[in-house]
This record gives structure tokens, sequence and C-alpha cells, in this order.
């Protein structure tokens, strides 16, 4: 069953980049997150949509949020990615898919993982989730629309 806006972000624990298991409980209440699930590492679209987060990285973080990757790649293919395009947020290794199967994201045509972005506010609650395999844009300009109202409400 695919998390909605309203929903509670489920409880999933995770590998960084360097190895570091994160879980995303222990994230919540400090600042707004942003998941955005992508398909691979390296691909021209999951590039471009990295890159636009990491170019609005800053923007996201004065209005309180933090950004964090997502895809099934090794841990050791995150690090790879992370230094050839310097993204200063974190990327979380999914290869079980454990993740994906808790927030429900969709494959394209049954093959290619999806492409799901979710706001989740500091009690932990989804906001805004945006769906899209190919409006790589769209996922930044959309989470920092809601990032920057749910920032003016508090």
């Amino acid at each position: 069953m695919a998390i909605n806006v309203g929903d509670p972000v489920p409880d999933v624990s995770l590998k960084t980049q360097a190895g570091e298991t994160v879980n995303l409980q222990s994230l919540l209440g400090q600042k707004i997150l942003v998941l955005y699930f992508y398909p691979k590492d390296d691909t021209p679209g999951c590039t471009k949509e990295a890159c636009g987060f990491r170019d609005s990285y800053t923007v996201f973080q004065d209005a309180g949020a933090e950004v964090i990757g997502i895809s099934s790649d090794s841990p050791t293919s995150h690090q790879q990615f992370v230094n050839k395009y310097q993204l200063p947020f974190i990327l979380l290794s999914d290869e079980r898919n454990q993740a994906r199967k808790a927030f429900g994201v969709p494959s394209t045509l049954g093959l290619l993982p999806g492409r799901v972005t979710y706001v989740i506010d500091t009690n932990g609650i989804v906001r805004h989730l945006f769906n899209s395999q190919l409006n790589f844009q769209g996922h930044i300009d959309e989470s920092l629309k809601i990032v920057q109202t749910l920032s003016n409400a508090s």
C-alpha cells in the first residue's frame, strides 16, 4: 500500500554512502525531510535530478529542510556518485527495496524503479509527494515550494 499525503513516514533503516546505518525515524523532529527515490546512480536523468537538488541544496537548508536520496544502488556506488558530482547530501542504499516497498513507490512499466519525492514535516507526516519519471526539475521545484510553505507556517 502506497504512502500518501497525511500518512506517517515508515520506520526504515538504511545504509548511507559511508556505510553508516540511518533510521528515518531518528531524523524526524529536527528538519523537514525531502526524500527522493530515484532509479539508478550516474544515469542521465538521475544525475540531472541529483545535481538539481545539489544546486538548490543551500536554499533547502535555509528553509529548514534536509535532502536525502534513496536508490537500490550499493553504498560504494553512492559514494562514487557523491564524489563525481559533489553531492552535499546523504544517499541511502535500499539494496533490498525495503524502503521502496514501505513507501509504496511504484515502478514504471513494471520495470524501472519509480522516481517519487516525499516532503515530510518535523512530526514525520508526509505533506507532499511528487511522482514523475521524466520531470526531473519538477521534483526540486515542487519540493521547495512545499518546504517554504511549511517553514513559513511554523
